[in-house]
């Protein structure tokens, strides 16, 4: 058959029914699937070893592509931080690379993808575990990927609101001076303790909200308001285990992350890979 130039209009029409029919899917993707019903379990602190062992072993079996993927979130990173070296905002670098961890979880959606793929024995790549994620999970993970990012703006201004009530409006010339200035007055160990404890509370948040929904919105057609929910519930149900998976996910990324974010390039695959199967321990479908 030979194929001829199209009426505008009808090229057109056909573009945007597709484009209609994709933002349907994202629609749909928002809502849930009454025929999925999560069961959440309890864990024990064994769980947690198993999933970081069962994690390595995923990073294991498609380790270039895993740090092909992964390799975008430490750069962002690194590009943040060089950002506030050649800026006024020298105060915002620690708080700036402790925040960043916040967006963890969003960044490990195509490990989720690979470790899914990997169960079902399929060998697959970073391209091939991205293009497969369909497109109802889309909107719900953009809206929590927001959500994240949200939080994590928040959390800056939180900082610098910080740093102006221990220290004050005048800001220090370079990164000496402020480390100076913060390691040897009361007030820089007044602002490392708050600031401490208030980024504490940021990351319980999005451990709590984000821990299992991600690999949930990956997984099932479940829904953004069932998969936070169920997050929560697993944080309950399991306050320990959760708790020491919180410590050993934001001690690794801080070890990962220095110097100049380098590391993340091999922590974030274990533990995105972890969670994963953290994830397949806690939760069960009828």
């Amino acid at each position: 058959m030979v194929e001829t130039i199209g009426n505008p209009l009808s090229w057109g029409a056909r573009v945007l029914g597709g484009a209609g029919q994709r933002m349907g899917d994202v629609a749909e993707g928002m809502g849930s699937d009454v025929r999925v019903s999560p069961r959440v379990h309890s864990l024990n602190m064994s769980d947690i070893g198993e999933a970081l062992r069962l994690g390595l072993a995923d990073m294991g079996r498609s380790r270039s592509d895993v740090l092909v993927l992964v390799m975008v979130y430490p750069l962002i990173g690194l590009a943040l931080t060089l950002i506030a070296f050649d800026s006024a905002m020298i105060p915002l670098v620690f708080p700036m690379a402790a925040g960043f961890a916040l967006l963890g979880p969003l960044a490990a959606v195509g490990l989720y993808e690979m470790s899914r793929q990997h169960e079902d024995g399929n060998e697959v790549s970073w391209a091939v575990a991205l293009l497969s994620l369909k497109s109802r999970v889309f909107g719900p993970i953009m809206v929590l990927g927001l959500y994240l990012m949200g939080l994590y703006v928040v959390w800056m201004v939180v900082a610098l609101e910080i740093y102006g009530a221990t220290m004050g409006p005048e800001l220090p010339k370079t990164m000496v001076g402020l480390m100076s200035n913060v390691l040897s007055t009361p007030a820089g160990w007044a602002l490392i303790w708050i600031g401490c404890g208030v980024g504490f509370i940021f990351a319980a948040v999005v451990l709590v909200t984000s821990m299992m929904s991600f690999p949930m919105l990956v997984d099932k057609p479940v829904g953004l308001p069932v998969a936070v929910a169920t997050s929560m519930r697993v944080a309950m149900k399991n306050p320990a285990v959760v708790a020491v998976w919180g410590a050993i996910v934001a001690g690794l990324l801080v070890l990962g992350s220095v110097p100049f974010f380098i590391g993340l390039v091999l922590v974030l695959p274990i533990l995105g890979h972890a969670t994963w199967h953290l994830y397949r321990k806690a939760i069960s479908y009828d």
